[in-house]
């Protein structure tokens, strides 16, 4: 049983505590979870280490989700090694009889020491070497002198993988085996704690909630070169690409990797099938389908007001789209699928703000003031290559580093320069028409949230800060369909009682608008088999589809039909004007809003109810759109029981809504800017009167 809903990555260390600060060579967790990335999370020191992942374990199991947690050292050792140490030819004896030993802190462990212990119950010299300590600890050798203690060199997954360091290597660039020390007596501990729950590949059937797996970074090396190609830390990118790739695999070559008898050395987890790594690492990552039942209301349930229709597809609803990453030149438009890490300080050193003249602040006296210049210049990207002496001057330009010995800077048209000096009136500030070194954005700080859609800006921010690649949503694909038989194309002939549909170029029109693609899957008639066809070609090519026409429960109400078939159906009768019926279903795994055929309507619920919930799905999160309290233009007498959206424009300041109420005056969305909300209760509007205008462009 291979399928997982959560898949972590660790990148172990067996060195001391690194600091606050993310840095290279220390530990890094990567999770996806449900098909989504998130941000690497970097982990300080082996204590901390096991917190998180016990509290992962805690989360995950309480959620009733299935957990992969993968690690990038040996599960065990070469064959006869477990024997020889403990008597038992068992891994797990290893793992307890090191958990007993090790004596761990963020600043420092025996190691080396438990490693000298080890040798001296083999014969010879060795098998561990390499003593990383200042003093000589008998029994284990600096250099590889081993000679005589009768074990192999490497494992047989070991042999088989180009590069792979021997786990008898306890340090140097590469080695793990100071990992396999530290990191053992952890999994020993996390194992026993939630006993039954777990279950460790390949020594025992991974059919528990929790795996703990044996898998290597270095598998997947051609996908993580490229992602290090455009910036950032090797680790985090090896762990978020790592648990991207396992989740992305199909469940038969998860299976493959998993079907493995090493009952002793262990196994690393897909070797032999880099291949499938890489394309799934450096894939788009596509999150699951909806469930079927998504859109099912409470029984009981006929009519549903606006604000609890919308709460319920903001309950319901997830992001469909994969996650891939783009260069900047790419980026615009894009919504954000990971949180942006400034990768340096802007600016990054402390520059002068004007052309003018720096000097040290502390060396000027009082009232009008006559400095020497020292020779040479600093500009940007050309700095001052010395010393500015105290009590001198030097010749600065915008944007260049300030020199040492510089900390103020006096505009040079409030200078005036003689020979190899100058002079300036007194009682400017200290620091004066400087920038500090971070005082925009500091090395480190988050600058840009997931679900934001990119603008240049962003991008001019992140190219700043050294960021060159972002991790994106995909666009959302909307594919577009009209349903009717009295349906014809726009400048083609008319029958009796045929009309021209309107809703189709209105529809991909707003789709493209709101940043997503569309497709346009033309007119079908009233016809369940080419309908099928349609909604199965949809599913096929698009991330959502959207219907017109159909959405209602009578003879050729098709769409409504089908969803029933197929099990996946929910007529929303919802207390609105103009609108009512709004079928929803999933065809295929993939969401469909069956709007009203009626064009006023169909936009209307279009910007009301597909508007946000394709936010969501876009990865963007849930829009809601702006609106303005406004002084009203016209009077009403509104009945109680739905709420209404009046076409509207603003006009010497007020609100004026359209003529005609009329659902089939299309005339009426061309003349409007917006829409005018009215409560679901009664209302009495006069002249005057506060109501909420919500402009076109505040749903885009």
């Amino acid at each position: 049983m291979s399928q997982f809903d959560t898949v972590a990555m660790v990148d172990w260390s067996g060195g001391n505590d690194t600091g606050a600060r993310p840095r290279k060579d220390a530990i890094w967790l990567g999770v996806t979870r449900d098909g989504v990335d998130a941000a690497p999370v970097y982990i300080r020191n082996r204590m901390e280490a096991e917190r998180i992942v016990a509290g992962l374990i805690e989360q995950e199991l309480a959620e009733g989700r299935r957990l992969f947690v993968g690690f990038d050292f040996p599960f065990g050792f070469p064959a006869g090694f477990a024997e020889g140490l403990t008597g038992r030819a068992d891994p797990f004896a290893v793992w307890d009889w090191l958990e007993e030993r090790i004596e761990d802190g963020p600043r420092a462990n025996n190691r080396f020491d438990l490693a000298a212990e080890i040798n001296a119950r083999f014969p010879g010299t060795g098998p561990f070497w390499f003593n990383g300590l200042k003093r000589d600890i008998p029994g284990l050798p600096r250099k590889d002198s081993r000679e005589g203690h009768g074990l192999p060199e490497r494992r047989v997954a070991e042999e088989r993988t180009p590069g792979a360091f021997t786990c008898w290597q306890l340090g140097g660039a590469g080695a793990v085996g100071g990992q396999v020390l530290t990191g053992l007596p952890v999994l020993n501990r996390l194992r026993r704690r939630f006993a039954g729950e777990v279950a460790v590949w390949p020594f025992e059937a991974s059919d528990r909630p929790v795996a703990f797996v044996e898998i290597w970074p270095g598998l997947i090396n051609p996908a993580v070169k490229r992602a290090e190609a455009a910036g950032g830390i090797r680790d985090a990118h090896q762990v978020r690409l790592l648990a991207r790739a396992v989740a992305g695999l199909h469940p038969e070559e998860r299976d493959a990797m998993l079907t493995i008898d090493a009952p002793e050395e262990g196994w690393i987890m897909g070797l032999d099938h880099e291949d499938k790594l890489n394309r799934a690492a450096g894939g788009t990552l596509k999150p699951p389908p909806l469930r079927d039942d998504c859109f099912a209301l409470p029984a009981g349930v006929a009519w549903t007001p606006v604000d609890e229709a919308l709460a319920l597809l903001r309950d319901r609803l997830q992001p469909v789209v994969g996650i891939t990453r783009q260069g900047l030149g790419e980026a615009r438009g894009r919504v954000l699928a990971e949180p942006v890490v400034a990768r340096r300080a802007n600016p990054p050193q402390a520059n002068t703000a004007v052309d003018g003249y720096g000097f040290a602040h502390a060396s000027l006296g009082e009232g009008d003031q006559v400095l020497p210049l020292v020779e040479g210049r600093a500009a940007a990207g050309k700095p001052f290559p010395g010393v500015v002496p105290e009590g001198s001057a030097v010749r600065v330009l915008t944007g260049a580093a300030l020199p040492e010995g510089v900390d103020t800077v006096i505009l040079q048209e409030d200078v005036r320069v003689g020979e190899g000096e100058i002079a300036f009136r007194g009682g400017l500030k200290p620091r004066a028409n400087t920038r500090k070194a971070g005082e925009d954005v500091a090395e480190g700080d988050t600058i840009l949230t997931p679900g934001r859609v990119l603008t240049p800006a962003d991008l001019a921010l992140c190219a700043a800060v050294g960021v060159a690649a972002l991790a994106t949503y995909e666009p959302l694909t909307v594919a577009v369909i009209s349903t009717g038989d009295e349906l014809v194309e726009a400048g083609g002939k008319a029958g009796e009682g045929q009309i021209y549909d309107a809703n189709r170029p209105m529809l991909t029109a707003l789709v493209e608008e709101f940043g997503y693609r569309a497709v346009d899957l033309g007119r079908v008639p009233d016809d369940r088999a080419a309908l099928r066809k349609a909604l199965d070609r949809g599913a096929a090519e698009a991330d959502v589809i959207l219907t017109s026409g159909g959405a209602s429960s009578g003879d050729e109400d098709h769409v409504s039909a089908l969803l029933n078939e197929a099990g996946a159906m929910a007529e929303w009768r919802i207390a609105l004007k103009p609108g009512r019926p709004l079928a929803l279903g999933v065809w295929g795994g993939t969401p469909v809003f069956g709007l009203p055929g009626n064009p006023v309507a169909a936009m209307v619920c279009t910007l009301v109810f597909a508007r946000p919930a394709m936010a969501l799905m876009a990865g963007q999160g849930w829009v809601e759109p702006q609106g303005f309290e406004v002084p009203a233009g016209f009077s009403k007498a509104k009945k109680p029981g739905r709420r209404e959206y009046l076409r509207a424009r603003m006009r010497d300041g007020r609100a004026e809504v359209f003529k005609s109420e009329g659902s089939g005056r299309i005339s009426g969305l061309s003349w409007a800017e917006g829409l005018v909300e009215l409560p679901d209760g009664a209302a009495q509007i006069e002249l005057g009167d506060p109501v909420r205008y919500i402009p076109f462009g505040s749903f885009r």
